[in-house]
């Protein structure tokens, strides 16, 4: 097999996978309530700056962290919102995990 076909054979894999399906599924819930889907953006744009922040070595100040409990928080009492983080999460470490596994081959290609 070629590495072509074997990357369209993962694509296929991971379009197939529950935890994509999940994934789409509850986004496109969410997608009907504009106000959920404004403070899920708002949620994720928070942590893209946390996380920005922290490769940059800033420290988090009081307010910002505050900001962000308090926004988690309000999205775990809701149960759209809720399921949606944690499809996403779900989906992220299955990709994490893919990635790792490349990684690792690629790796050890480069060791021989």
């Amino acid at each position: 097999m070629n590495v072509y076909d074997a990357a369209r054979e993962l694509a296929t894999a991971i379009k197939n996978s529950e935890e994509l399906k999940q994934y789409e599924d509850i986004k496109a819930q969410v997608s009907q309530h504009g106000e959920l889907t404004d403070m899920l953006n708002d949620f994720q744009a928070k942590q893209i700056e946390m996380q920005t922040r922290q490769m940059l070595g800033q420290e988090m100040d009081e307010e910002f962290t505050s900001q962000i409990q308090q926004l988690y928080g309000i999205m775990m009492a809701d149960p759209l919102a809720a399921q949606y983080l944690q499809a996403e999460l779900r989906f992220s470490l299955m990709m994490n995990d893919v990635y790792k596994i490349l990684g690792e081959v690629i790796s050890l290609g480069n060791q021989q």
